[in-house]
């Protein structure tokens, strides 16, 4: 752990560091690849709606040895429709089955007991219409839609219009690689899932402030000094933080991994199922995008500025010509607050030393005088 603390000091002080602006096209490409895998996957499979968007009937059943397999077997023979089991920690099933109606939910039930060997009454089953399906989905469109647009409002007055739109970009890049993997890997999206989609954009959008916290302050009256351009005081807020978004991400990551592999996997539990895994995918690629994606995006934005193209000219021509006169470069000197350098200010004129005023030697000094007098 100290070393990890040393670590994150040299990072804070700029002693240390990775270019993360610098090789922004290799990330973006990294970026690229994986949202058009996850659109690819999306397209091809599509995502496993849940009983409560498409409409139909869910069975629950008390303790049984029957199989999960063997369960879904009977069900699907029992209802005519693909069925969906799942197995509950107290030993019981969960039995969905899409496009049931009140009269076709009883038979099926029916049917169930007698071939699981248990009592109906101890099967619940319970309905659900399309049409409520149909008004979550569009609820849940709508609180997305209302959260993106609060957002970039919000960051726009915060900070500008540029870290907006980054931001912005960062949180599509989450959503789409988070409803991707949940079509890749073939979870059912239910309103479990609509909640971590929702969660997971605050977590992502809570690295992209911190980030975009630091940049702020560093860059305040960047113009008035020609040590850093509008990249590089980019790439050191990133590196600042590094250490902290990494413990923040860690820190949530290891409750969620909990949820999904202990009580998903081996609890069975279907509903920590659906929220764990967007959460865990979420927080991953929000860590992921407000590092390699957000703050880069940043960067190229205020680059194309006219006064960060002129400070970067100047920057690069007073580099050079601090190498053709052998001096060390400015952007290697110690970091030091940037209004300690005027607007103005030019490189100090590089030359032999100044000789000192010479002094008359000790053998000349009383030379003129009466030998032992003072005049």
């Amino acid at each position: 752990m100290s070393k990890l603390g040393n670590l994150g000091a040299r990072l804070y002080r700029g002693e240390v560091g990775y270019d993360f602006v610098g090789k922004r096209m290799f990330w973006y490409g990294v970026s690229i690849l994986i949202t058009i895998t996850a659109i690819v996957g999306l397209a091809v499979r599509g995502l496993n709606m849940g009983i409560e968007f498409e409409g139909g009937a869910v069975f629950t059943t008390p303790k049984t040895s029957v199989s999960a397999s063997q369960a879904e077997d009977y069900a699907e023979e029992a209802a005519g429709h693909d069925a969906i089991v799942q197995g509950l920690g107290s030993g019981g099933l969960r039995i969905q089955v899409a496009g049931l109606d009140t009269n076709t939910s009883d038979q099926v039930k029916s049917e169930l007991a007698q071939d699981m060997n248990l009592d109906p009454e101890r099967i619940s089953a319970e309905l659900v219409g399309p049409s409520w399906g149909d008004q979550i989905a569009n609820k849940a469109w709508q609180g997305l839609g209302i959260f993106l647009v609060l957002v970039v409002i919000y960051l726009a007055i915060a900070f500008e219009w540029r870290m907006a739109l980054a931001a912005f970009v960062a949180l599509i890049h989450d959503i789409t690689i988070t409803v991707g993997i949940y079509a890749l890997v073939g979870f059912e999206v239910t309103p479990g899932t609509v909640i971590g989609l929702l969660t997971i954009l605050g977590y992502s959008l809570y690295d992209t402030v911190v980030v975009f916290d630091s940049l702020k302050e560093q860059t305040k009256e960047l113009t008035k000094q020609t040590r850093w351009t509008y990249s590089e005081v980019a790439n050191r807020s990133i590196n600042s933080t590094l250490v902290r978004s990494i413990n923040t991400t860690v820190v949530a990551l290891l409750p969620v991994a909990g949820l999904l592999f202990i009580g998903g996997g081996v609890l069975g539990a279907g509903m920590l199922n659906d929220i764990s895994l967007s959460l865990f995918v979420g927080l991953a690629a929000g860590a992921y995008s407000s590092i390699f994606i957000a703050t880069p995006l940043v960067a190229d934005l205020k680059e194309r500025e006219p006064q960060m193209k002129a400070l970067k000219k100047r920057v690069l021509a007073k580099r050079a010509s601090a190498a053709s006169q052998s001096e060390p470069q400015e952007a290697e000197a110690v970091d030091e607050p940037y209004d300690e350098e005027p607007e103005d200010a030019t490189p100090a004129v590089v030359g032999p030393p100044r000789s000192q005023r010479s002094q008359p030697s000790s053998r000349n000094r009383g030379r003129g005088r009466p030998s032992g007098k003072r005049r």
